[in-house]
């Protein structure tokens, strides 16, 4: 089987999209950032899984600012399949 073969079968899995962000809290309790405009977007991740290797990477990486957190959207039940319809 070749890599395009392979890559094709994974074409029909079902893509739950999530998305990792991260940035400096305000308070350590609350999750309100600091700095909307320094949000940092990590990507977006076909599954849990792989997003949360993305979140717990980035969360180790700024493990010495006990301000900084990044969080996992789990965009897939935020996405209205009708669009912006009202």
């Amino acid at each position: 089987m070749s890599q395009h073969d392979h890559d094709h079968d994974h074409a029909d899995d079902e893509q739950l999209l999530h998305i990792v962000i991260g940035g400096e809290l305000r308070h350590l309790g609350e999750p309100t950032f600091r700095d909307l405009s320094k949000i940092e977007f990590v990507g977006a991740f076909p599954n849990y899984a792989e997003a949360r290797k993305a979140w717990k990477a980035r969360a180790q990486a700024t493990v010495d600012n006990a301000h900084m957190r990044y969080f996992i959207l789990h965009a897939h039940r935020l996405i209205d399949p009708r669009g912006d319809a009202d």
